[in-house]
């Protein structure tokens, strides 16, 4: 029982975006990685010796991690357990990932 005066709990919010399917959060994430670059060109060496591999950005919501893989998705079904437009990331091409704030 609250007595006056007393301050009610409230639960606190994600200050980080994210959706709930299945009572079960995803968190929106900005992932900065790095991607092979390939060419079936001829080149010469000094050509060759300019060519790096291409970081890259992908927002989406993360559905699991461990020690050797990031799991993520953009698209969901509202009405059941489905993901769409999914990637698997291995932790060695990863750079940074940041949660995305409301």
């Amino acid at each position: 029982m609250l007595e006056e005066g007393m301050p009610r709990k409230t639960r606190k919010k994600s200050k980080y975006r994210h959706i709930v399917i299945k009572n079960k959060k995803y968190y929106f994430y900005r992932i900065k990685w790095v991607d092979i670059t390939g060419d079936s060109g001829h080149a010469t060496n000094e050509e060759f010796a300019k060519f790096k591999p291409i970081e890259m950005v992908t927002f989406a919501y993360m559905f699991k991690k461990d020690a050797k893989n990031v799991w993520t998705f953009a698209s969901y079904d509202t009405t059941e357990e489905a993901f769409s437009d999914r990637n698997v990331f291995p932790v060695g091409v990863i750079l940074k990932k940041e949660k995305i704030n409301i």
